[in-house]
């Protein structure tokens, strides 16, 4: 089974790997893709379509027998808070099938910057000193100091999304 993974960053690929470890035979393949959302999705809908556009482009590069789509992003999920969010989608060619990851409610002086516009990416940079956090940790990573890695965060959401695909249950 040949898999396309909307995405060039190692740690959804990885995600995706490890999702699909139990799969006999199953193929990961990165492939390059637009999300058609901002480079920082903003609520829930944004960031659902964002993996949804990632997994059927991704199928659509192939040949495939599925594509799938990660994507991260904030949103208000409680009034007055922002809380990192993120979602994987599977597509097959005809159906998706989506799943969420852990969320996680934002420091206030990260919440700030990102209702001011910024991406979380370079915040998350600049207040803890790091570089390139999203292909490492994670915000997650920093926010749960490492008890939960974007990798294993990602990796809960592609297994839900895959779920209807490979457990003969629905």
């Amino acid at each position: 089974m040949r898999i396309g993974v909307g995405s060039q960053n190692p740690v959804k690929v990885a995600a995706a790997e490890q999702a699909l470890e139990t799969l006999p035979g199953a193929v990961v393949e990165s492939v390059r893709v637009d999300s058609g959302v901002p480079e920082q999705p903003r609520g829930l809908d944004q960031t659902v379509e964002g993996a949804e556009n990632r997994a059927r482009a991704a199928y659509q590069s192939g040949p495939y027998d599925l594509g799938i789509g990660i994507e991260g992003g904030v949103a208000e999920l409680v009034a007055d808070d922002y809380s990192l969010v993120m979602w994987a989608a599977v597509f097959d060619g005809s159906r998706f099938e989506r799943a969420a990851g852990p969320s996680i409610r934002l420091p206030d002086r990260v919440a700030l910057r990102v209702r001011d516009g910024e991406e979380l990416g370079p915040v998350m940079n600049d207040e803890f000193d790091r570089d390139d956090v999203a292909r490492s940790e994670g915000a997650i990573g920093v926010f749960t100091a490492g008890a939960v890695t974007r990798q294993s965060a990602l990796e809960s959401a592609v297994s839900g999304a895959l779920g209807p695909f490979v457990s003969g249950q629905y």
